[in-house]
């Protein structure tokens, strides 16, 4: 019985080491050298180091002098009742949608709320679908070009800045689909609202 266990047992821990320890090891350090800031999780710092965030996860962004990302469905534990949650806009520990379906009342009123707020910071433009619906993750950093130049009125009126050179900001800051065809036109918020203070206005 030895004879036959022996040959199974030396595959099953020779296969462990290669594919369970060797290869991801290999893989994390081939992948820290060719892709550094990927790997680390595409972190951005302040020029003196201190930690802003990541380009990959958004943050909430209330004042009326920033652009706004996509509302954030993500949760927390309630710190009165652990039970409970509350709501915790961009927890990268919680991802996740709100799961409400489109006849929810709840998601209904929230929506007409938001659509209404917007409106009154700029009615002459229709109210971007972005702008008022959560993403699956809860964690979306980017916004449509359309949502961040939807938003341009009210963050000239706050920061006392032409709304055309907001414009040009915004524009800057458009990235393309990837290879011209994966994905959507996008602006990612926390890098235009750095490009935003970064001209001390």
């Amino acid at each position: 019985m030895l004879r036959h266990l022996r040959p199974a047992l030396v595959l099953l821990t020779g296969l462990t080491l290669v594919t369970g320890l060797a290869y991801p090891l290999a893989m994390t350090g081939l992948a820290g050298r060719l892709f550094p800031d990927q790997a680390e999780g595409s972190l951005i710092r302040a020029a003196d180091g201190t930690l802003i965030g990541s380009s990959l996860i958004g943050q909430s962004f209330t004042s009326e002098r920033y652009f706004h990302g996509r509302p954030s469905a993500t949760v927390a534990p309630d710190p009165a009742d652990a039970a409970k949650t509350v709501a915790s806009p961009y927890n990268a520990a919680n991802s996740g949608g709100a799961n409400l379906g489109p006849t929810n009342p709840a998601l209904i009123d929230r929506v007409k709320a938001d659509i209404a707020t917007l409106k009154a910071e700029n009615p002459a433009d229709p109210v971007p679908q972005d702008l008022v619906t959560t993403s699956g993750s809860g964690l979306d950093p980017d916004v449509s070009p359309e949502a961040a130049l939807f938003q341009v009125p009210r963050v000239a009126r706050a920061r006392g800045v032409p709304e055309d050179s907001l414009r040009a900001l915004v524009a800057g800051q458009i990235r393309e689909p990837g290879l011209g065809i994966l994905g959507e036109r996008r602006v990612n918020v926390l890098a235009l609202n750095r490009a935003l203070d970064a001209q001390g206005r």
